[in-house]
């Protein structure tokens, strides 16, 4: 039997407009819909197919306000068995060190545990270091970016996909790791379950009753601040060609003057 914990986020719609709030420059959350990022609910398929594989328990952990629980019951209704939900105003623009320190401590409250499956990076921060950051407080393996991911027994097996090859990764358990997109097609919510995710169990945590200092946490203490911003410009035009036979000349010269080629 496999107990694994899957690190959840809710974000802003990937495909909408995202904006910063000029209060303090934290993402402004209600400027879009918010979902539960893609890469998560290929994180939360692979925990599953663990479980049907070898037994145990799948459950989703994220720190979001009231609205995240919405992502939170997707994901049990996908068929993880429960969740955890961090819900504190505390928590508001704290950077990724701080969310992984608080992580850490919820992970510390979850029995059993010997795996955490996370995604490789969020859809709104796109820092892709918390579950690396993770592994680091509780000091346990990480075997992140991975393509493939395989537990057998008390072995935990990936494949990492990049630039240079394919590498094989190996830990014994318990440890962390992250997948990408290539690791699984997530599996759509069926009537069933998600009528069943109504009754399963949200356990709420606030800073307090994890341990964590207001001081540790949040906008204002923020190891990276984001002082300033501005809009995304609107596209420009695009420069037209006119082929009169010499059409692959002028964009070879366009290329070079934009230091494309």
């Amino acid at each position: 039997m496999t107990n694994v914990v899957v690190l959840i986020k809710q974000v802003p719609d990937t495909w909408s407009e995202r904006k910063l709030r000029e209060s303090d420059w934290t993402l402004d959350r209600a400027s879009a819909d918010p979902v539960l990022d893609e890469i998560n609910e290929r994180a939360v398929e692979e925990a599953l197919l663990i479980k049907e594989k070898n037994g145990g328990e799948v459950t989703v952990l994220c720190a979001g306000p009231d609205s995240a629980a919405d992502a939170i019951r997707k994901a049990l209704s996908m068929g993880a068995d429960k969740a955890i939900h961090i819900n504190d105003e505390g928590m508001h623009g704290s950077d990724a060190l701080q969310t992984s320190w608080v992580l850490a401590k919820a992970l510390g409250t979850v029995e059993g545990v010997e795996l955490v499956i996370a995604g490789n990076e969020s859809t709104d921060g796109r820092v892709g270091a918390v579950p690396a950051i993770i592994a680091e407080y509780l000091g346990l393996p990480q075997l992140t970016q991975l393509r493939k991911l395989e537990v057998d027994g008390d072995t935990v097996r990936g494949e990492r996909e990049t630039d240079d090859g394919v590498f094989g990764l190996e830990a014994s358990l318990p440890a962390i790791v992250s997948v990408n997109e290539k690791i699984n097609e997530p599996r759509f919510p069926s009537f069933k379950g998600i009528m069943a995710a109504k009754k399963k169990p949200i356990e709420v945590l606030t800073l307090a009753e994890l341990g964590v200092e207001g001081d540790e946490v949040g906008v204002s203490n923020a190891a990276s601040q984001v002082t300033s911003a501005a809009p995304k410009p609107p596209k420009a035009a695009g420069e037209k060609v006119t082929d009169e036979g010499d059409g692959g000349s002028k964009i070879a010269e366009y290329l070079v003057s934009q230091k494309i080629i």
